[in-house]
């Protein structure tokens, strides 16, 4: 055994989806790089309508909580 692994090389090409759009994957392997000018946005003008964020503060210090409690209780009940 050595102490020192080597790096698989890689079989798949590098390709931008916007410089390449008619790359066929079925025929190469192809690794996802965008390139500068067509790198994707990370927040579009109709993210805030899409998507809203919003907190549900509960009583209980546990997620459904109040569920887990009420179904415990059916099991462990004294007969």
């Amino acid at each position: 055994m050595t102490d020192h692994l080597t790096d698989t090389p890689s079989l798949a090409r590098m390709y931008c989806p916007g410089c390449e759009p008619a790359a066929d994957p079925a025929f190469e392997i192809l690794d996802v790089r965008w390139c500068a000018s067509h790198a994707p946005q990370g927040r579009g003008l109709d993210d805030d309508a899409v998507v809203t964020a919003a907190a549900w503060i509960s009583g209980s210090s546990e997620a459904g909580g109040e569920d887990n409690r009420r179904w415990c209780e059916l099991f462990h009940r004294r007969r």
